[in-house]
């Protein structure tokens, strides 16, 4: 159709210059929603021609996202061919271009970290290294060039494909294989962020349940311990096969412990759930953090964390 709105190659590589400044406005309560609303309006100006419909899609683009900014370029691909096909009249909503925004961040994240900070950034240092090392400033410009060659190369061909993918998918919006796509990132996100709680999240609760003194033989007997090498090696060794209860007489169980030995992890996991039951609740994430840091400091100072 003559009047269907397409964003030509122009508009795309504006909107993957301006993704290189994902990071911009960072922030802890959407974190790189404002940078990626930034790289977005290009994209915005040349679909939507209203200003209601512009701010409408500023709006939808100013949720929260984070994921690796180097990844992030599939996923405006996708985004892009979402909005140009919303534009044009297809039935998507914010729903969807929300949850395949959010769908794919999680799993692209663990991608990012492996292939770029632990892979591609020490092989290009080494080699630049090597070279200063042997007089040469060839060894820091080369750096500089390939990493940026090849980051500016790697997000535009994938932002690219990403583009080309999101226009094969909502071609079958009536097939449900959007609604598909949708769900199915939506609960891979999910999944991802749910098996991560134990890794970030942690907490240790410090009040003594029990406090029992050891037999002789359970513990080191420090007053036999001599004070020179032999001393310490013999100390070491009785901890070796002691473990951590033989440093002292007393054996102190804290409430941790015995939460440990029940459901391992399980405070962790009722705060994040509690976390995104107030989110669920409109309660801001700014009010979140400020009341954790709150009771973290709190639980600190009267020895319950």
């Amino acid at each position: 159709m003559s009047d269907q709105i397409k964003l030509t190659q122009s508009d795309r590589m504006a909107v993957a210059w301006r993704h290189q400044f994902l990071q911009g406005s960072w922030n802890y309560e959407r974190m790189q929603n404002g940078g990626w609303c930034f790289a977005m309006l290009p994209a915005i100006k040349k679909l939507y021609h209203s200003k209601e419909d512009q701010i409408a899609a500023c709006k939808r683009h100013m949720e929260f996202y984070n994921t690796h900014p180097y990844v992030s370029a599939p996923v405006m691909g996708v985004v892009l061919a979402l909005e140009e096909e919303r534009a044009n009249g297809e039935a998507i909503d914010d729903a969807a271009i929300q949850g395949v925004k959010v769908g794919m961040m999680g799993p692209l994240a663990g991608v990012g970290d492996p292939v770029f900070w632990f892979t591609m950034r020490p092989i290009l240092g080494a080699l630049g290294a090597s070279l200063a090392l042997g007089g040469s400033i060839v060894g820091p410009i080369l750096f500089f060039v390939l990493w940026n060659v090849i980051r500016m190369g790697f997000m535009w061909y994938t932002q690219e494909f990403g583009y080309k993918l999101g226009t094969s998918i909502v071609k079958d919006v009536s097939g449900g294989v959007l609604s598909k796509i949708t769900e199915g990132a939506s609960i891979l996100g999910m999944f991802i962020i749910g098996s991560l709680v134990q890794r970030w999240v942690s907490i240790s609760f410090k009040p003594v349940v029990a406090s029992v003194a050891q037999q002789p033989g359970a513990f080191i007997d420090w007053t036999k311990i001599e004070p020179s090498a032999q001393g310490i090696k013999s100390a070491l060794e009785q901890y070796s096969s002691l473990g951590a209860t033989g440093l002292n007489q007393m054996k102190v169980t804290t409430l941790q412990q015995n939460l440990d030995m029940l459901i391992p992890g399980a405070a962790a996991l009722l705060l994040t759930l509690l976390c995104c039951w107030l989110l669920k609740k409109n309660v801001s994430p700014i009010v979140i953090i400020l009341a954790l840091f709150l009771i973290g400091i709190a639980a600190r100072f009267t020895g319950v964390m």
